[in-house]
């Protein structure tokens, strides 16, 4: 398949998973720990396994790793599956939470989908074809002075340590842009420096679930995708950070390791 015939699929099985996981949103559900800060509801199980039923269907060849469920990664090709990214924001029930669906070969995004059905929301992009949000085509923003720019982030759940807690970088930032955000769903901030909303994103520690579907639609929009160092994406630790591109040098430089 082309990228653009895999985002296809992303955006058909995550739509269908975003409606499982919207029918139980704001009502009663099992919810439980994983870990400090980690948890996890019967609706992220129902959502990855409907999930892997329909990548199963159209691509039996791409193996699939998802967060609840992990999977095999020894192929050229794979399906990352995060069936809610913002679980901890469905469980209280806020609104910020998504079905996210990409895939990658090796450490290279290739293409995929988001959605987000509490807010009405969805993102769909292939590396070197189009990106779009709800059906219109979308691109980074033109921003080149950090003093006009919004810019979001995350922090890791064990946040005893510096500088693995992210306190440090988020302020040095924070002291030089317009205005930081913090929203709990990394696929979803991934997407919103793809539409241009957000100006850059960084966050360390993340998954390839979390990562696999925003960063080929932020890269599909024009934008720039590296380690927080600076150099290519490392799936091993997940230190990210996606910009515009024209404000990539200068946060390296303030949330580097």
């Amino acid at each position: 398949m082309t990228p653009e015939q895999l985002a296809q699929v992303a955006l058909d099985t995550a739509r269908e998973a975003g409606a499982l996981a919207l029918s139980g949103f704001r009502r009663k559900m099992s919810v439980s720990e994983k870990g400090v800060h980690d948890l996890v509801t019967e609706f992220d199980f129902a959502s990855e396994r409907l999930i892997r039923e329909r990548l199963a269907q159209a691509t039996p060849l791409i193996p699939v790793v998802g967060e609840e469920e992990g999977g095999d990664r020894g192929s050229a090709r794979v399906w990352y599956l995060d069936p809610i990214d913002g679980t901890t924001n469905f469980a209280h029930g806020h609104p910020i939470w998504c079905v996210s669906v990409g895939v990658m070969e090796g450490n290279v995004p290739v293409a995929g989908a988001v959605v987000a059905p509490a807010i009405g929301v969805e993102w769909v992009g292939a590396v070197g074809g189009s990106a779009r949000r709800n059906g219109e085509p979308i691109r980074v923003s033109a921003t080149d002075d950090l003093e006009r720019a919004l810019i979001a982030t995350g922090f890791p759940r064990r946040r005893e340590h510096e500088p693995e807690n992210n306190f440090p970088a988020f302020a040095r930032v924070k002291k030089v842009c317009q205005g930081v955000r913090r929203c709990g769903a990394a696929a979803m901030d991934l997407c919103w420096v793809a539409d241009g909303s957000y100006d850059a994103y960084w966050e360390r520690g993340l998954h390839p679930w979390d990562l696999a579907a925003g960063a080929a639609i932020v890269l599909a929009a024009g934008g720039t995708l590296t380690h927080l160092s600076g150099g290519p994406l490392d799936l091993t630790d997940g230190h990210t950070l996606a910009s515009n591109g024209k404000l990539h040098p200068s946060l390296v430089e303030l949330v580097r390791p």
